[in-house]
This record gives structure tokens, C-alpha cells and sequence, in this order.
């Protein structure tokens, strides 16, 4: 199960301070961008694919597993 869902789109903004166990980070639309290598962190497929940049697969998340996050979250956060 996933404790908190953080949705975030700019990266900048964002303080990974505010995470707890359980927790999960998709970052999507510019803050794709600037993507770090964290346990939890994911990326969106499509916004990757469309900013024609490299991240590894298994840390891509597609709209519909995206979506499937949100129903498992107990929490949802779009920062």
C-alpha cells in the first residue's frame, strides 16, 4: 500500500523533508527534467518520452500505472 502519493511537477519546489516511509514520488511534466536516483522516486513515461530523455525503465511510471497508484494511495499530494 502506498501511504502518500506525491504528484510533482516542478522539482524545484518540491522538499523531500516532507516524505515518510510508505511513501511514494511521481514526478511528472517538467519535473521529469531533473530526475534524481532515489529508491521511490518514478518518472512519467509519456512526459519522458515527449522530453526525449533517458531514464531507466523500471523507474518509469505510464499514465495507467499512474492512475493505479492514485486508487492505492491512501493520501495524494500534487505539489
Amino acid at each position: 500500500m502506498v501511504r502518500t502519493l506525491w504528484l510533482v511537477r516542478k522539482l524545484g519546489d518540491f522538499s523531500s523533508d516532507l516524505l515518510e516511509e510508505g511513501d511514494v514520488v511521481v514526478l511528472i511534466q517538467d519535473a521529469v527534467l531533473r530526475f534524481p536516483s532515489r529508491r521511490d522516486w518514478f518518472a512519467c513515461k509519456e512526459d519522458v518520452r515527449d522530453r526525449g530523455l533517458k531514464i531507466p525503465e523500471e523507474k518509469l511510471k505510464s499514465y495507467e500505472e499512474i492512475a493505479e497508484l492514485i486508487l492505492k494511495a491512501q493520501r495524494i499530494v500534487v505539489w
